[in-house]
């Protein structure tokens, strides 16, 4: 056990002065020094609509300002990046994919404004499929492979580090599991993040030339709107409009058409649509069923492209 305690204390002195709180006219969160030029990683809904914030540091000192490099809502991720990075301290990345369910993690962060807190837990599963709220300040977001995290995960803890015994960190916590049964509060214990390879992805791209290039989501190249029957209850996803040359197109998908289940999967709603294709990838085949306007239905086969990120 005290060998254990040791542990916890050499990866909390070691990872804690990476991790920032974000401060924005709505609200705070936390976030991750990325490099020794001042980006920080955090999600798209702890900067939300804003362009500038206050940053500061777990160590404490005098609140540093802070502008948006660029938000990618696709994955709730964003990289800020602060006007003075005197003495900013780095986190080490590590990588996701070796990551095992039943590994110790820390999460860290600025939950309710407690700057520089602590809490642990395990590895509880990996590669889930989960959807966010959409809300003033964040379009909603589908995250693919999440790391779910029996570690406490509270308001102000989005944006901060998931950190293994090796120091590294392996995750952006990003929100906790709703439980209808408490009147859409918390689920305790049930809390997920991104993984920190598609979070180093991201970071890289936006940093290199400003934007998301590889958005690692697959896409079937339509612009879709959720389609109710007479009672006002979703019956599938309309296809609005198809973009030339993608794979509905060559699959013969046309605007009228109602897309209502890719493989075997129902889609009564584009959400449902959305997170039927997350763990799709570029160039991978897909069965469509259509219900076309004249209702008949049919399964065509459509090479999925690639989401753009912009």
């Amino acid at each position: 056990m005290a060998a254990l305690e040791g542990r916890y204390e050499q990866v909390i002195a070691r990872v804690l002065p990476s991790i920032v709180q974000i401060t924005t006219g709505n609200g705070l969160g936390s976030g991750v020094i990325y490099d020794g030029a001042g980006h920080i990683i955090t999600n798209a809904h702890v900067v939300g609509r804003a362009k500038r914030f206050q940053v500061t540091l777990a160590s404490g000192g005098a609140p540093r300002t802070a502008r948006l490099v660029k938000s990618f809502n696709l994955g709730d991720l964003a990289v800020i990046k602060v006007d003075d990075p005197t003495d900013l301290k780095p986190a080490v990345f590590g990588n996701s994919t070796r990551l095992r369910v039943g590994q110790i993690v820390l999460a860290m962060g600025n939950p309710l404004g407690l700057s520089g807190s602590v809490t642990n837990g395990i590895v509880s599963a990996l590669g889930r499929t989960i959807s966010e709220p959409t809300d003033s300040e964040s379009p909603g977001a589908t995250i693919t492979g999440a790391i779910q995290t029996s570690a406490a995960i509270n308001p102000g803890n989005s944006g901060g580090a998931l950190v293994n015994l090796s120091g590294e960190v392996i995750g952006i916590p990003t929100l906790t599991a709703i439980n209808p049964e408490l009147g859409g509060g918390q689920a305790p214990g049930i809390g997920f993040a991104i993984p920190s390879n598609i979070v180093t992805s991201i970071a890289q791209q936006i940093i290199k030339s400003g934007r998301v290039t590889n958005t690692h989501r697959a896409a079937l190249g339509v612009t879709v709107q959720t389609v109710v029957d007479s009672d006002g209850q979703p019956v599938g996803v309309g296809v609005a409009r198809v973009s030339p040359g993608s794979g509905a197109a060559q699959a013969g998908i046309k605007p009228g058409d109602v897309i209502i289940s890719i493989n075997g999967t129902p889609t009564p709603m584009t959400q449902a649509l959305s997170e039927v294709l997350a763990p799709l990838s570029p160039g991978a085949e897909a069965k469509v069923e259509i219900q076309h306007p004249n209702g008949s239905t049919s399964t065509v086969t459509v090479r999925l492209s690639e989401l753009p990120g912009g």
